[in-house]
């Protein structure tokens, strides 16, 4: 049910009598469970509203007639809870996390409608038949499945719930529902590697296009194991074997089908794919073609900024994750011949707080930012601007995942210039690179 607490000033909802108060409870006679429901049905041009009056408590329904995806002009309470996470999945970076910090970093979303509207990925585990039936009903396309494999006895095994081995017949009712779908796999040494990311791929690839792709993803691995399934962490030799699997089976299969995560083009010291490799990016938040599409972008933007002359010279710090420093440094040795007055550095700083096996920029906190840049200067390093990448903070608050503020930092280093690539992408880059502040 939708409670209404806003009726906009002469829209449709005003029109018909519709007050703050009075509670939306079915659509076309099918009860409403949540506001997907209202924001399917008002693209619609006809539909039926049942309404419960907030005075009398009587039900009306109402036919609404409208052109199509005009807006009714109504909000509503906002009583939705995230679907949580009932598996106990064997690589669970949450499981991962050390003790004390914010309180919505421990939350197991697996929740479909957050698939659909944020691109999180769902595993379908804790989905009823029911509510694959609304996804497809209400055409929540597309949709974003941890598969990690189609094996039922081994999905079991990895995501250690009983009702995980469905996930084929899941995915042939989404399908044949005309929801198209983007899968990963979340690959766990000598369990769904090898033989099993084979059968894993050609099984979901009998539904292509409308399962678009599968990410291959290698599990995140933090010091805070202690009591969990023992995973090895990948090297040069384990991530060039998967790279020439996953060659070996898009070439087999006649399109670009499984995607490489970076990181094992990083360990196998590898060049990345080209941008065209990755069609849309539509798995780039899973760390998908990420380092092609920036260097990519911060290429052209150099490019367009050539012979750019500073007002004046500057010395610029670029904080990274460890992983970035090889496929960011001939970036940096451009910026610096081509931007007239720049004398930019990469620091790349370990991983002390999630461990060392932690690489990426995205993960970095700031109390090990504070860390390496102090030692930094107690070894002569100098720099009049220090860069920080915009996702190494939570999104719209100043503040890194360890608790640590930009605040904190810049009252650390009072004397430099800090700035944040809010964009995360290779233009924003170059945009700093290549002016003063």
């Amino acid at each position: 049910m939708l409670k209404i607490t806003k009726v906009r000033k002469k829209s449709i909802a005003a029109e018909f009598g519709f007050e703050v108060g009075d509670i939306v409870t079915a659509f076309d006679k099918i009860p409403c469970v949540d506001e997907l429901d209202y924001l399917y049905y008002v693209e619609k041009d006809s539909f039926t509203m049942t309404v419960k009056d907030s005075r009398t408590g009587a039900e009306t329904d109402v036919l609404i007639e409208k052109d199509e995806g005009e807006d009714l002009g109504l909000e509503f309470e906002k009583t939705a809870k995230i679907r949580t996470c009932h598996n106990r999945c064997v690589f669970c970076f949450v499981d991962q996390m050390p003790k004390n910090m914010r309180e919505s970093l421990y939350v197991k979303d697996d929740d479909y409608a957050m698939s659909f509207e944020c691109g999180n990925f769902v595993t379908l585990t804790n989905v009823t038949d029911e509510e694959i039936a609304r996804i497809v009903r209400l055409k929540l396309s597309p949709m974003y499945v941890s598969v990690h494999t189609t094996n039922p006895e081994l999905r079991v095994k990895l995501l250690r719930n009983r009702f995980a081995g469905k996930i084929l017949s899941q995915i042939d009712t989404l399908v044949k529902g005309g929801i198209e779908l983007h899968c990963q796999a979340v690959i766990v040494p000598n369990e769904n590697d090898g033989e099993e990311l084979r059968r894993t791929a050609k099984e979901l690839f009998a539904y292509y296009p409308s399962v678009r792709d599968l990410a291959c993803v290698p599990t995140g691995l933090t010091k805070y194991r202690d009591g969990l399934t023992q995973i090895p962490d990948i090297d040069k030799a384990y991530s060039e074997k998967m790279l020439d699997l996953i060659d070996e089976l898009n070439a087999e299969l006649g399109a670009n089908f499984l995607l490489p995560a970076d990181e094992y083009f990083v360990k196998a010291e590898r060049e990345m794919k080209p941008t065209s490799f990755y069609g849309d990016f539509e798995q780039i938040e899973n760390g998908i073609g990420m380092t092609s599409k920036f260097l990519s972008e911060a290429n052209e933007a150099l490019t367009d900024w050539k012979r750019k002359k500073l007002k004046k010279g500057k010395k610029s710090l670029l904080i990274c994750g460890v992983s970035a420093e090889k496929t960011l440094g001939g970036l940096i040795e451009r910026c610096n011949r081509e931007i007239v007055g720049l004398e930019a550095k990469l620091l790349p700083v370990k991983n002390e707080f999630f461990g060392e096996t932690v690489t990426c920029t995205g993960l970095l906190t700031g109390q090990d930012v504070i860390k390496a840049v102090e030692n930094y200067r107690a070894n002569g390093g100098e720099f009049d601007e220090m860069v920080l990448a915009g996702n190494t903070m939570k999104e719209f608050e100043d503040v890194f995942l360890c608790g640590t503020t930009l605040a904190d930092i810049k009252k650390k280093f009072s004397f430099a210039n800090i700035r944040i690539n809010r964009k995360n992408d290779g233009y924003g880059l170059i945009e700093i690179l290549a002016t003063n502040k």
